[in-house]
């Protein structure tokens, strides 16, 4: 399967926010025990979680107190006081003792009969049934009320619960862990219509459970509502995979808040808590969100075995308080989980350039930052010696860097631990590839010129950071230093750099410096892969424009930082995160997905995933730049896309999309949609069969 580059600047935004909003990460400097997160957002989830957990166990009585101080609505609806009144009935049978059955027999008699009288239409016959339990026992095989002793009830209600509280909180999850239900999602999805595997199955079968909370029902007198825009009711349908009627129900429990009603359905799908902390985690070692002394901890193991992130320290581990009291107060900004700086993402796009070819795939992504231009920025060939100093000096200042990075608290609740989950994730930020041995005796490397674990995890950190701030005279020459044979086996990246120094001496008016750069290394290069000729020629354009900033036209510092970290780290065994290889392959699903529909996601904008796939083609004009962007803008309206990939948007006539040589009309996919309860896809291929004609297609099929 294909992958697509990913805006990685704009997904360490997501994954940041994300840990502070759950209260994962800390700022070393500022850690104090006795503080508490600031986010109601972040209080009102611990709050509904310990509510879930408290029916799971079957403590209905805990669950009440709770709801009574954070939540009193739910008990003064009748329909679900009696849902839990009715499971605190089963549970005090439950415990067998005669001191219990008299307390089930008052909790009849007290709540349970007069709730049952006005809860629902079905309440009453449901009472009259849950009688049976005092004649059937819990293990009796003949029981008739097997199912209302089945602890699976639980775990209904107790979901069911959590649904409500969520939707009437707007606690809802970090924008992330939304982001990537959703996207797992439409991957599982298109690996079945397509009946292709999945490279990355694995992950997303353990990840994303197949198990949904119960959806939140409206009640009565909501029932009386507008109907809703069929475009709204298809969009959620087929989004989160829901009937049209369920599509319904939940917008009427929304209000007919489109937005509202998507969001309360991905959080019923429900996400492998201690995996996803796991995965997050690996990432922000890797990419040096947070301190990587978790390598230092787990100690070096022998370069020819390979190597894995041990389990977490003892502090970190199942042994975890569920106390709503917090132990750092890092979570100033994690109210705004759902509020992503589209400044900081729009400045840096990533592209897959045109110079995919022999090497390594490149993943390009223009950054605007202005520290990428710093002055001490040098230009000229480093030799090995000098560089080596460069990068002590750089290693030097990366020890105030690294104190400046955020500290893994990991998550302080007992419950959420998984013990098998770090077994058998391998935390591949640190884990050496099969075949490292061989790969060492070709680099000539050991244990004394790299060191032990972390120096060697530093190095590749002190190396991106390098490339990310410009210095790639620098980069170059440390980098032949620790394996010669590095950009025999990436001219990709090597002609990348010598176009990032080829462009700071056009910035300097060192133009000779430039053409000589030019000559000695991006034109041999271009001349042994021809796909690096069109670059070649793009970047001597700025030969042409000595007035303008090259470097602050957006020059892929950031991507390229990346690609070579990703390239660097392989040869030395350190492979990348795994979710960064799931985020590749789902977002190229995504793109895939909406092609087949024709049309384009009208929720991707809220999920930021218009972002991490923002991209802009290297060194060509702003008008290209700009109808790159205007395609990955979400608007409100109705968009469908043509075969051929154009993106069209609706205006006040109904849209059309063309299939071969056939135009439908929107309204009539959308009327093919509801009648046959068909996906957007089928309908369009129904159609494009029948001339467009909806009612063709219809009779046809009742027929």
């Amino acid at each position: 399967m294909d992958s697509m580059p990913v805006n990685w600047e704009a997904l360490d935004t997501l994954i940041v926010d994300f840990a502070k909003s759950e209260n994962l990460i800390e700022d070393s400097v500022t850690c104090s025990s006795s503080s508490s997160p600031s986010s109601s957002s972040y209080h009102q989830r611990m709050v509904i979680r310990q509510i879930r957990r408290s029916l799971e166990v079957g403590d209905i009585d805990a669950a009440t107190d709770l709801l009574l101080v954070h939540a009193p609505f739910i008990l003064d609806d009748h329909r679900f006081l009696f849902r839990l009144q009715k499971q605190k009935f089963i549970e005090l049978l439950r415990r067998g003792t005669a001191e219990a059955r008299d307390s089930a027999i008052d909790c009849l008699r007290t709540v349970l009969a007069p709730c049952a009288l006005d809860a629902y239409p079905e309440a009453y016959e449901e009472f009259k049934h849950v009688l049976l339990a005092f004649i059937y026992d819990k293990d009796d095989p003949t029981s008739l009320v097997a199912h209302e002793w089945s602890e699976r009830r639980r775990f209904d209600i107790a979901g069911l619960i959590s649904s409500v509280l969520r939707a009437h909180m707007h606690a809802y999850d970090p924008l992330f862990a939304m982001t990537l239900r959703y996207l797992i999602s439409i991957h599982k999805g298109f690996c079945f219509r397509k009946g292709i595997s999945s490279p990355i199955s694995d992950l997303t079968l353990r990840l994303l459970l197949e198990d949904r909370d119960p959806p939140a029902t409206p009640q009565e007198s909501l029932y009386e509502v507008p109907p809703f825009d069929e475009v709204d009711i298809q969009a959620l349908a087929h989004a989160v995979e829901l009937t049209r009627q369920g599509a319904i129900d939940s917008l009427r429990f929304a209000k007919g808040d489109l937005f509202q009603a998507f969001q309360n359905e991905l959080c019923r799908m429900r996400l492998d808590g201690s995996m996803l902390d796991e995965l997050v985690r690996e990432y922000c070692i890797y990419r040096g969100i947070v301190d990587s002394g978790l390598a230092s901890s787990s100690g070096i193991q022998p370069l020819s075995e390979p190597l894995k992130v041990n389990k977490l320290d003892p502090g970190f581990s199942s042994s975890r308080s569920c106390s709503l009291e917090v132990d750092c107060e890092t979570n100033k900004h994690s109210d705004g989980e759902s509020s992503i700086s589209n400044a900081h993402m729009n400045n840096s796009p990533e592209i897959n350039a045109d110079v995919m070819g022999k090497g390594t795939d490149v993943e390009i992504r223009y950054s605007c930052d202005p520290t990428a231009n710093h002055d001490d920025c040098s230009t000229s060939e480093t030799h090995g010696p000098e560089n080596s100093r460069v990068l002590q000096r750089h290693r030097s200042h990366g020890t105030g860097e690294r104190s400046k990075r955020k500290r893994w608290r990991g998550r302080y609740d007992k419950h959420d631990s998984v013990p098998d989950v770090q077994q058998e994730l391998t935390a591949t930020a640190v884990a050496t590839s099969p075949n490292l041995l061989e790969e060492q005796q070709g680099l000539g490397l050991s244990l004394d010129s790299i060191g032990n674990r972390e120096n060697m995890y530093e190095t590749l950190l002190a190396m991106k950071d390098l490339a990310s701030r410009g210095m790639a005279a620098e980069v170059v020459a440390e980098v032949n230093r620790i394996d010669p044979e590095f950009f025999g086996q990436n001219p990709v990246l090597l002609f990348q750099l010598k176009q990032i120094e080829f462009l700071k001496l056009v910035n300097t008016g060192d133009h000779s410096g430039a053409l000589r750069v030019a000559c000695s290394h991006l034109g041999p290069l271009a001349a042994n892969d021809p796909l690096l000729l069109k670059s070649l020629k793009e970047t001597l354009l700025a030969l042409l424009r000595p007035n303008e900033d090259a470097l602050g036209r957006c020059l892929p510092l950031h991507a390229l930082a990346t690609s070579l970290q990703v390239a660097i780290g392989r040869r030395l065994g350190i492979e990348e995160p795994q979710l960064m290889k799931m985020m590749r392959a789902m977002l190229y699903t995504h793109n895939e997905w909406f092609k087949i529909q024709m049309c384009k996601d009208r929720f991707e904008g809220l999920l930021k995933i218009d972002s991490l796939k923002e991209i802009n083609t290297p060194l060509l004009s702003d008008a290209a730049s700009k109808s790159n962007a205007d395609a990955s803008t979400n608007g409100s309206s109705q968009v469908t896309v043509s075969s051929s990939g154009r993106i069209v948007e609706d205006g006040s006539s109904p849209t059309q999309v063309s299939s071969g040589d056939v135009v439908c009309d929107e309204n009539a996919i959308l009327k093919v949609m509801e009648f046959l309860a068909l996906p957007r896809a089928d309908a369009i291929h129904l159609l494009a069969q029948y001339n467009g004609n909806a009612e063709t297609v219809i009779q046809q099929i009742f027929a």
